[in-house]
């Protein structure tokens, strides 16, 4: 038995996901013409308060066309030091839309609205222009940590005053949502655009949905095509979206039990030196002088647990719908004879 901890999009389609797939309507998604996938589009879109959606292969697409079309080259999008655009998309916000970073250090990825208006450029021709804000809902690299409503409200107001746009990296948001307890209407309204990454806890095999409004989808439709996003018979993939949404979402209560029952194992150990503060479903802990983080991978890996480095001393695990509690189990047994 193999247990993969290394992230929540190691996850295989169940038996019911595979079965939508198979007898999923599908089109060309290029001509606007898949049914299934208009369907997850629109789904989306009237549960986030949004007019349209538009489905993408994955989260850095939808999250690189967001820029692009709220951007133009040389403005600066303003986010947290931590957040997924700036550290695991390749350097898109440069390459694909000639866009700098403001780099703000928040309380684990959250960054506060005192922050970002300190942060606005002056309008003066020698500054970049501040046209951007972007917010991770949960921030993968801060432990899975999570935006509230509340947090959001006054950026949301700070950037309609300010006339900014607002982003919101949603690639884990259900996982926040059910911890909240808030709606996806009242989310939905704060932001100009929204990601919704469907291959992580929802555990479909692959894609994410760009959320905005119709003029908004529209050139973000253009920017797909010249990412080479253009898709053919894709209802197959959001056949699995649909699936996902009406069947794996409560279920995420699931992941985040465990991750924090692994989190309490974690603490007592010797050769572990801290570990962060499990909000949902990621642990991210550090490994002190007893043990290095070749060695401990590989104490893991020969007990069939997979997981992986996240800095010289430091581990993620992430749980997930395959993770079951036999595995907690068996990670359990293993943590505790290194």
């Amino acid at each position: 038995m193999i247990i993969d901890l290394r992230s929540d999009t190691v996850t295989k389609p169940t038996k019911g996901m595979l079965e939508a797939m198979f007898s999923a309507p599908v089109g060309d998604d290029v001509f606007n013409e898949d049914p299934t996938v208009i369907k997850l589009e629109e789904k989306l879109a009237a549960m986030f308060s949004h007019e349209a959606g538009l489905f993408c292969p994955s989260g850095t697409m939808t999250n690189q066309i967001a820029i692009s079309v709220h951007t133009r080259p040389g403005d600066e999008v303003i986010c947290d030091v931590n957040s997924h655009i700036y550290n695991y998309e390749g350097g898109g916000i440069a390459r694909n839309s000639g866009v700098q970073a403001k780099l703000l250090t928040g309380d684990r990825g959250r960054i506060s609205v005192k922050q970002i208006e300190d942060s606005i450029n002056a309008d003066y021709d020698w500054l970049t222009r501040t046209s951007l804000v972007e917010l991770e809902n949960t921030v993968n690299k801060a432990g899975g940590s999570y935006y509230t409503a509340a947090m959001v409200e006054p950026i949301t107001k700070l950037c309609k005053d300010k006339k900014l746009k607002l982003h919101l990296d949603g690639a884990r948001l259900f996982n926040a949502l059910v911890e909240t307890k808030e709606s996806t209407q009242q989310t939905g309204k704060q932001f100009d655009s929204i990601s919704i990454c469907l291959s992580k806890g929802l555990g479909t095999p692959a894609g994410s949905v760009l959320l905005g409004s119709k003029d908004f989808i529209k050139e973000a439709r253009r920017v797909r095509k010249t990412f080479g996003g253009g898709m053919r018979q894709v209802g197959i993939l959001a056949a699995a979206g649909l699936y996902a949404l009406e069947h794996n979402i409560e279920r995420l209560k699931d992941d985040h039990a465990r991750a924090k029952k692994i989190e309490q194992m974690l603490k007592p150990l010797a050769y572990i030196d801290g570990v962060m503060p499990v909000d949902t479903n990621v642990l991210i802990f550090d490994l002190n002088s007893k043990i290095n983080t070749e060695s401990f991978i590989k104490k893991l890996s020969e007990n069939h647990i997979k997981v992986v480095a996240f800095g010289k001393h430091t581990i993620r695990m992430v749980t997930h719908l395959d993770f079951t509690e036999d595995m907690l189990n068996g990670v359990e047994k293993c943590l505790k004879s290194i």
